[in-house]
């Protein structure tokens, strides 16, 4: 979609919002993977009330985006625009076992940070790509960790009340991959109590868990990351494998050869192709284990 009315576009500036037009969210996404839109980058947190209230007075719909790394995007043209958050400087303040991250911030770099500091907890993060506010959407985790377990305070954007808010950790129901926030929340930071570890102690399980990332998964391919949520005592990758789909592949969409539960753009692959891709899989996995898989990745599509 493409904001046209110059009049929007001079209200934007006035927001201190940037107007990317026509911008290819497969340079934005870790899948490589997505048609183009109009991109709004937002500077200040503040605007976004008046910038939501212009949108939607103006019957332009959004959507938000984050680090684009657990997320399948549409082809062609989409039919809405794509709301970012500019990350700000600083963007992790410490204070004691506590660190303030915006939801913008780089996850990796945010690991590292706090563990510079003696503040331990997140080694199983280290390897996982996006910013901080994807993962706490989806209540990233690994190797025994959950985000979700050192939230205290996140700050987000109502997209239902129209207004920002404060909430405290014990208001938010955090899952597995799964979270209490609605789909039109827009994090925009929060706030973390972290364990006091020696930072030596901290670097010798990040260099555990970015082994056991090297030797398991596809690193040096376009992924999102895991396509399915492990169901409830099994595990979706080893179902996959077990059934020899390795190496499917529709187009250049393709079930990873190192990791069943990792689809690759191995090439120019569509969109149309990974979800293709997806159903296949999910068919063959229910028809052989009575199991219906659910989607991890998020997808967009229309």
């Amino acid at each position: 979609m493409r904001i046209n009315d110059p009049k929007i576009a001079a209200r934007l500036g006035e927001l201190d919002v940037e107007l990317v037009p026509g911008t290819r969210l497969a340079d934005l996404t870790s899948l490589g993977i997505g048609g183009t839109t109009d991109l709004l980058r937002i500077r200040k947190y503040e605007s976004i009330p008046d910038l939501l209230n212009l949108l939607d007075a103006n019957h332009v719909p959004h959507r938000f985006l984050g680090g684009g790394s657990n997320l399948l995007v549409g082809d062609g043209e989409l039919p809405w625009v794509v709301l970012q958050l500019v990350p700000p400087e600083p963007g992790i303040i410490l204070e004691g076992n506590f660190a303030r991250v915006d939801a913008a911030a780089d996850l990796g770099r945010t690991v590292t940070f706090c563990a510079k500091h003696d503040l331990g907890g997140m080694e199983g993060l280290i390897g996982v790509p996006g910013t901080v506010g994807g993962a706490l959407r989806m209540n990233a985790g690994a190797y025994g960790m959950q985000i979700g377990a050192y939230v205290r305070e996140v700050k987000l954007y109502r997209a239902a009340d129209h207004k920002i808010e404060i909430l405290q950790g014990n208001q938010i129901s955090f899952e597995y991959r799964h979270t209490s926030f609605a789909p039109d929340d827009m994090m925009l930071a929060v706030t973390l109590e972290l364990p006091s570890k020696p930072y030596k102690e901290i670097l010798q399980g990040i260099r555990i868990c970015n082994e056991k990332r090297r030797s398991s998964q596809p690193l040096g391919q376009r992924s999102a990351g895991c396509i399915f949520k492990n169901p409830p005592g099994a595990s979706a990758g080893r179902m996959i494998d077990d059934l020899g789909l390795k190496g499917l592949s529709v187009g250049d969409a393709r079930v990873s050869d190192r990791h069943a539960n990792f689809f690759v753009n191995a090439g120019r692959a569509s969109a149309r192709d990974m979800l293709k891709l997806i159903a296949d899989v999910r068919e063959r996995v229910k028809k052989a284990y009575g199991v219906t898989l659910e989607n991890e990745v998020v997808v967009w599509n229309g």
